[in-house]
């Protein structure tokens, strides 16, 4: 009889232990919602330097002038009143031989 319930008892461990490792909820499961989680807060960290650099930019552009005139003259070509505006073009490139042969 004491046999029978060792037998019984071991039988419902390694059911437990089967559950534990392998079924719904289970360590697998477990470790695999961790990488999740870690990899969220990675992009967590870099969307956060991305604001930062962003909030960081637009207080440099309430704050300075000379940021918005930066802005301006890189983004819409502003020119002052006065000032005289090169624009370089480089030479459109020569097609060489082995452009033509097209391999």
């Amino acid at each position: 009889m004491l046999r029978y319930l060792a037998l019984i008892l071991l039988i419902l461990v390694i059911a437990l232990q089967v559950k534990l490792w392998f079924g719904q909820g289970g360590m697998n499961e477990v470790w695999r919602l961790e990488k999740s989680v870690a990899e969220q807060k990675e992009k967590n960290e870099a969307l956060k330097a991305r604001n930062d650099a962003l909030a960081a930019e637009v207080a440099n552009l309430k704050d300075r002038d000379e940021a918005v005139e930066e802005r301006a003259r890189s983004e819409l070509g502003l020119v002052k009143p006065g000032e005289k505006f090169y624009q370089v073009v480089e030479p459109p490139k020569k097609p060489t031989s082995q452009d033509a042969d097209g391999d």
